[in-house]
């Protein structure tokens, strides 16, 4: 899909209060704080196109306000996320969006659309529901899937009713590139431990670690090895000081050691051709 956003956040903890982490105060202990991490993705883009920070405690829907999405584009988001006041702002914008329904969620069962024979097998139904946004309805899409791969059942919620029901499950799955992303950031650079304690310094660090992951992945595109992206990081992080021709290595790394040794040890450049 030309278009597509994904949204979600993950939560860091701290070790520090400086910011509200979630739950309850224990009984007994200082409560650890945490901060969370908002970001927005482009499907084709795997690095965040917008960042926000907040505290553990933010619900995940505020970071909906954040987002400039142009008519036609879809975007993307669990259930978490849920507000239905900006759900329809959206559709009046002609802006679509996928998401799961919430368990407690009320609403009205509308008109049921009749499932393709090829798709009886995983859609289980597909029809319109009206969901009550401050006295006026909201209509939106509902698609109860059922996921063979995970024996898991969906319940989707989409204002787009052009697309098959099988499109609007497969938009939803690509959510796991930004799962992808945060997995990739919390293995790969120290998110644990931070060089200070006010909710500036944490932030510096957590923008840091972005920064250098998004120039890992522009190295990782210009190599003809193929590198899994935490045996690149590993071999870079151990080698930052080294004087080799970094790109000479990672296109063959049995190349012979001393033929890896720059002659000029002037910074090289990595986005020079």
């Amino acid at each position: 899909m030309e278009d597509l956003y994904i949204v979600d956040s993950t939560t860091i903890s701290l070790f520090s209060d400086v910011l509200r982490g979630v739950g309850r105060n224990p009984k007994e202990g200082k409560k650890k704080g945490g901060i969370k991490v908002h970001t927005m993705i482009h499907s084709r883009e795997d690095v965040p196109s917008l960042v926000r920070f907040s505290s553990a405690a933010t619900h995940d829907h505020v970071f909906l306000k954040e987002l400039e999405l142009k008519k036609g584009s879809f975007v993307v988001f669990d259930k978490g996320y849920v507000d239905y006041a900006r759900y329809a702002s959206w559709d009046m914008e002609g802006v679509f969006f996928v998401t799961r329904q919430k368990e407690n969620a009320v609403y009205e069962s509308l008109e049921p659309f009749a499932v393709h024979q090829r798709d009886a097998d995983r859609v289980m139904e597909d029809g319109v529901i009206s969901i009550d946004v401050k006295g006026s309805p909201l209509l939106l899409r509902r698609v109860y899937y059922y996921d063979h791969a995970n024996d898991r059942i969906y319940e989707f919620l989409s204002n787009n009713f052009e697309l098959e029901a099988t499109a609007i499950a497969d938009i939803y799955r690509q959510r796991w590139q930004i799962e992808s992303l945060f997995k990739r950031l919390k293995q790969n650079f120290p998110l644990k431990y931070f060089l200070g304690e006010s909710q500036n310094a944490i932030e510096i660090q957590i923008w840091v670690s972005l920064i250098a992951q998004l120039i890992l992945l522009v190295i990782k595109g210009r190599t003809e090895h193929r590198w899994a992206f935490s045996n690149l990081a590993s071999f870079i992080r151990n080698h930052a000081l080294t004087y080799i021709h970094l790109f000479k290595f990672l296109d063959n790394p049995n190349v012979d050691w001393n033929k890896l040794t720059l002659g000029d040890r002037n910074q090289l450049n990595i986005f020079q051709t």
